[in-house]
């Protein structure tokens, strides 16, 4: 029975679908998730701004246990390097050279006359196979390439060394028929294409994605692109589902774990579907439930790992200080988990001068009224606020807070825990914020849990602020 290769497709393509915008941590929890469904292969964004993406990339590299991880790369000498750079790190990697094939596509996105396309991804495929043993060549618009065109890039490409070769119904204008006609011309047509994989991604344009994908499998393709969660593509669980029911068939097969599917495509729907109100631009987010623990037998090199997990990137001094914190916390406890060491990292690493001081605040809450905070900050001696509404008394303090300095800043948690008992209990928050692809936390304590809130706040931005002017 032939295995088909199962390439999922939901983070590249995600951006395209309308109000879907997955934060890096998010795109790190749907990378766990498709290795825990069995997909072959988890293809990335491409690199577009290096130092985020690359740590995405990284961050992706170290989580999936099982998959292919595939990151596009372009035509550009530099493209393949750089996207090596972040992928290195993956159990297995995968470099995809992309180029459209199609006349109207090489024209006005590469700029390119057919013999020089042909001689750019020849070069292309063999600076990535120098790097990396896994190559695909991704041939865009191919449905609507000129025929003996495509056979010749498709033949550079494999005798460059691409192990790979997926072509693209773009338009998705092909009805099923038509598709297996296509996918049995290639075979004739291209010397060496029944020696590698050859990989089919098409768009859903005509609601026939599913039905050209399984007409390619007739014709004897290995790998389908599909998305696990709906955006103009063949779908997961459908082709697992018609794989499983019709293999004996079909004489083909999937490594999905159907008997997890459900669940699984149910959390992945959440990220995408969890929406907030249209007064907060933040995202819900994903928190971290993987039950980490640290004891004091650990030394510090795990504390450091799982500092590291937990999204942080400490200097060798704030690693010190994080680590003699821990012990003093560990002597008294069991178990240290990873929101108490969150805080030790808040309350530790990285103290900085504050560039902003609170002065102010007067927040407006209730269940008859839109939440609203009027929050006044001082910065070098001059008084700077921001007003705003936001869905719920928090969310609308930050919103004032980012009025004030003017900057928007990527949230990436979010706690709140007591840390005494009793109607004057105190109230402990860390927040934890992202930029420049790098995690800064902050640390507030006060029995109102909503100036602990605006504190740790505050305490993140100082940090952001302090790294970014003794950088410049």
């Amino acid at each position: 029975m032939n295995m088909i290769s199962i390439s999922d497709v939901t983070m590249k393509q995600s951006g395209r679908a309308a109000g879907v915008n997955l934060s890096f941590r998010e795109k790190i929890e749907l990378s766990k998730q498709l290795d825990r469904l069995g997909v072959d292969v988890i293809e990335t964004s491409p690199i577009v701004n290096p130092k985020v993406d690359a740590l995405l990339i990284k961050s992706i590299s170290t989580a999936v246990k099982h998959a292919v991880v595939a990151v596009p790369t372009g035509l550009a000498e530099e493209d393949a390097q750089r996207a090596w750079n972040a992928l290195s790190e993956a159990k297995r990697p995968r470099l995809q050279v992309c180029a459209p094939v199609s006349a109207v596509q090489m024209e006005y996105l590469a700029h390119k006359k057919p013999a020089a396309m042909l001689e750019a991804i020849g070069e292309a495929v063999r600076r990535a196979k120098d790097l990396c043993p896994d190559v695909e060549f991704w041939a865009d618009d191919a449905t609507r390439a000129d025929a003996s065109f495509l056979y010749s890039a498709l033949s550079c490409a494999v005798e460059a060394g691409a192990g790979t070769i997926t072509v693209c119904d773009t338009a998705g204008a092909m009805l099923p028929d038509e598709f297996l006609d296509f996918i049995t011309r290639l075979y004739e047509n291209v010397p060496g294409l029944k020696d590698v994989t050859l990989g089919v991604g098409i768009s859903n344009e005509l609601s026939m994605a599913d039905s050209c994908a399984i007409a390619a499998i007739r014709a004897g393709v290995g790998e389908v692109k599909a998305a696990s969660y709906p955006i103009d593509t063949a779908s997961v669980e459908n082709l697992a589902k018609i794989l499983t029911a019709k293999g004996a068939q079909l004489d083909a097969g999937t490594r999905v774990h159907v008997t997890q599917m459900h669940r699984i495509l149910r959390q992945i729907s959440w990220m995408f579907e969890t929406s907030r109100s249209k007064n907060s631009p933040f995202e819900n987010g994903v928190q971290d439930h993987s039950g980490l623990y640290l004891t004091a037998h650990d030394d510090m090199s795990a504390v450091m790992k799982m500092v590291t997990q937990l999204g942080y990137d400490l200097s060798e001094e704030d690693g010190v200080k994080v680590f003699e914190a821990f012990q003093r916390i560990a002597e008294r406890k069991e178990k240290v988990g990873a929101r108490e060491l969150d805080a030790i990292v808040a309350s530790s690493a990285m103290q900085v001068p504050p560039t902003y001081r609170i002065e102010t605040y007067v927040i407006n809450a209730g269940n008859a009224i839109a939440s609203t905070s009027h929050i006044k900050l001082q910065k070098n001696g001059q008084t700077i606020e921001g007003l705003c509404v936001g869905d719920g008394p928090i969310d609308a303090s930050i919103l004032a807070i980012e009025q004030a300095v003017g900057h928007h800043y990527e949230l990436d948690d979010f706690q709140i825990q007591a840390v005494t008992e009793g109607r004057e209990a105190m109230g402990e928050t860390v927040v934890k914020l992202r930029s420049g692809g790098k995690v800064y936390s902050g640390r507030g304590i006060s029995t109102d849990i909503l100036g602990a809130s605006i504190r740790a706040y505050i305490n993140a931005l100082n940090k952001i602020v302090y790294e970014e002017e003794n950088n410049s």
